[in-house]
């Protein structure tokens, strides 16, 4: 029997799975799989997440707690902080993160770590699949090559595939399960195990061609969402100019059926994704002797938000006789998008870090938020019981979080920014200003 009929065998039954990166990625999918009855063993080098896994404690908001106390009270998940208890592993996936550097250049070095770490473990008739979104070639140029110093054969002995994560966080529609899988195999045997892996977990398996062929999939997904953003973000600058409601505009254009999708304004460009992902390919196309001008024109326009919108700000004060220099400004919600409360690269800690630059007094509030902290300074999220809207000279709405009134808001405060139309139902009222 081949390493291939044998892998493929436990990967129908009962399989050993090992997830390295334990965070919004990887716990979920951890779950998942015990919840399919593998036995998942996570890996991560954070001792506080480790502990919570090991106490049943979710961290992660898509993850709900007895879900996940459940699978580690059956003894079908444990995480650890050693490489090596992924000497027994069937299947070993990759969702580590992979950020920016300072320059926009890809930063894989946590690829690099976990991979030279899962490297001494590895044996024949074992899959190693990558999740972490990357430029397209990474799988083969940062992965084969280790499981080749190991004396493997890829194909043969390990079975080496790319399937990007797809997570949408606080999604309830869209999750891991619903969300068609998308696998590219080195080999055609590295196709179908990675498909065998997945269809444990997923509704829906998608083969591609290539590693490369999946890795450029995701980063197609998410240039289109950064590019469809920035478009509507322009539109929202275009249509003020022109005394146009672009929350109007768009809502009268998604009526169409067919060959418009809509994409809405706002502060900023927030999350893990994508600020980053469209760079990595930029990144990855100069190597290539290729500039990607979208990628670059839309990064410009995104990342001009925040100034655009602190730009509102004061010009509203300044319309009521009042500076921006000690007003006082209450900003709601500082999570990169609603329901959530992650704040990686959100726009709205960049607005109010510029709105304290230049003077501005400013609260804020956030349901899911206890505190940020913005140019090295820790700020502590306002308690609702506490908050007065009419006590703020501006009511600055960053992130349309449910759950709050905006009716009694919009009628307590004296101004309100809002650049979500959170308020929109309400229609047009002379003291708030829509993006």
């Amino acid at each position: 029997m081949t390493a291939a009929e044998r892998l493929r065998r436990r990967l129908d039954d009962a399989p050993v799975v090992g997830v390295v990166g334990l965070g919004y990625v990887g716990l979920p999918l951890a779950v998942a799989f015990a919840e399919s009855g593998a036995t998942v063993v996570g890996v991560d080098v954070d001792a506080g997440r480790v502990a919570s896994v090991r106490a049943g404690v979710s961290f992660v908001e898509d993850v709900a707690g007895p879900a996940l106390a459940a699978q580690v009270a059956a003894g079908r998940l444990r995480a650890v902080d050693d490489y090596g208890a992924l000497a027994h592993a069937d299947a070993i996936v990759l969702c580590v993160p992979t950020p920016l550097g300072k320059s926009k250049e890809p930063d894989i070095s946590c690829i690099l770590e976990a991979a030279d770490r899962v490297a001494p473990v590895l044996r024949p008739a074992q899959l190693l699949v990558l999740e972490s979104t990357t430029y397209p070639g990474t799988t083969e140029e940062i992965l084969a090559p280790r499981v080749a110093a190991r004396g493997l054969a890829v194909g043969r002995d390990v079975f080496l595939a790319f399937s990007p994560e797809r997570i949408d966080p606080g999604n309830r529609r869209w999750t891991l399960r619903t969300i068609p899988k998308v696998v590219g195999g080195v080999t055609p045997a590295c196709r179908d195990l990675a498909v065998a892996l997945y269809a444990r977990v997923a509704r829906e398996v998608v083969p591609v061609s290539s590693p490369a062929t999946a890795e450029m999939v995701k980063l197609l997904e998410n240039t289109f969402r950064a590019v469809n953003i920035a478009l509507a973000n322009e539109f929202a600058i275009m249509c003020r100019r022109l005394g146009v409601s672009v929350w109007e505009v768009i809502a009268a254009a998604a009526t169409k059926p067919f060959g418009f999708m809509p994409f809405y304004p706002g502060p900023g460009l927030g999350g893990h994704c994508l600020p980053s992902d469209p760079h990595y390919l930029s990144w990855r196309m100069r190597l290539a002797g290729y500039e990607p001008r979208f990628i670059a024109f839309a990064d410009e326009i995104n990342r001009q938000m925040p100034t655009y919108v602190v730009q509102l700000v004061a010009d509203a004060l300044n319309d009521r006789a009042r500076a921006v220099r000690g007003a006082r400004v209450l900003a709601l919600g500082v999570s990169y998008k609603a329901g959530v409360a992650d704040t990686r690269d959100s726009p709205a800690l960049e607005v109010i870090a510029l709105l304290r630059a230049k003077g501005a007094l400013v609260d804020f509030h956030d349901p899911l938020v206890p505190a940020v902290t913005v140019d090295g300074a820790v700020l502590k999220a306002r308690p609702w019981a506490e908050v007065d809207p009419a006590a703020y000279d501006v009511v600055l709405i960053l992130t349309a979080h449910p759950g709050y009134d905006w009716a009694a808001i919009v009628e307590r405060a004296r101004l309100v920014i809002d650049t979500r139309n959170a308020t929109g139902e309400l229609g047009p009222r002379p003291h708030v200003v829509r993006l």
